[in-house]
C-alpha cells in the first residue's frame, strides 16, 4: 500500500454531483470516518455493480457513523449514474483528475487498455452486472482506472488504500467493513462464472 499524504490530497478541489459547489477533498472526513469510492468512468458497467455492491454495506455504514462518498473523473455519464442509483451515498467529480493522479490511479495507454478491458476479471464482473440488469456504455474516458481510499474521522489515518490492478478489481466488502472495524449483516453477490459471450463494459 502506497503511502497517502492526506494534508496534500485533502486540499484538491471536488464537484458536488448535486449543488455543483467546489469542496475540499478534505471536508468529506472532517466529522466521520469515510469510505470514498474512486469510479473509472460513471458509465462503466463494472464500476456501476461494484457501486451497487458497496451499497449494501450503506445502512451498516450510517448506523455506524461512516460516509459513502463516489467520485468520478469526469462529469460524463454522471446524471444516468445519478437515475441509475447506482450509488447509496453523494457523488463528486475530481474534474482536474489531481486526486487520481495523487493516489496512485493508473492511467491505461491505447495500447494497454485493451487486455486489460477484455480480462477475465472484467468478463465476469460483466456477466455479473449483465446478469442483474446493470448495463454501461462506452462513453467518456476509457483510459482512467480507479480504486478506494477509507480515511478515518478527522483524516488521522488511512485506513484502506486500494489500487486497482484491473479494470475488474474491486474490494470484497468484508474488507472494507474489516478496515473499519465494523460488522455488516449483507451478504456479497456471487462473484459470476464468465462465458464467452459476454461483451465488455
Amino acid at each position: 500500500m502506497a503511502s497517502v499524504d492526506l494534508a496534500k490530497v485533502g486540499k484538491n478541489l471536488l464537484k458536488s454531483g448535486e449543488s455543483e459547489e467546489k469542496v475540499e477533498l478534505q471536508s468529506l472526513w472532517q466529522d466521520q470516518p469515510v469510505v470514498l469510492f474512486f469510479l473509472r468512468r460513471f458509465g462503466c458497467q463494472v464500476c456501476r455493480w461494484t457501486a451497487a455492491e458497496i451499497s449494501k454495506l450503506e445502512p451498516d455504514l450510517r448506523a455506524n457513523g461512516v460516509a459513502l462518498v463516489g467520485i468520478g473523473p469526469e462529469e460524463f455519464g454522471l446524471q444516468e449514474f445519478k437515475q441509475g442509483g447506482f450509488l447509496k451515498g453523494p457523488l463528486y467529480v475530481d474534474e482536474q483528475k489531481k486526486c487520481y493522479k495523487d493516489l496512485g490511479f493508473k492511467r491505461y495507454n491505447a495500447v494497454s487498455v485493451v487486455p486489460a478491458a477484455l480480462g477475465k476479471k472484467v468478463r465476469d464482473v460483466a456477466a455479473k452486472a449483465s446478469a442483474e440488469g446493470i448495463q454501461g456504455n462506452f462513453s467518456g474516458d476509457l483510459l482512467q482506472s480507479g480504486g478506494m481510499l477509507i480515511v478515518a474521522k478527522g483524516g488521522e489515518k488511512v485506513l484502506l488504500h486500494f489500487i486497482q490492478d484491473s479494470p475488474g478489481d474491486y474490494l470484497p466488502l468484508e474488507e472494507i467493513t474489516k478496515a473499519l472495524g465494523i460488522s455488516a449483516t449483507v451478504k456479497a453477490g456471487q462473484r459470476p462464472v464468465c462465458n464467452d459471450d459476454v461483451c465488455t463494459r
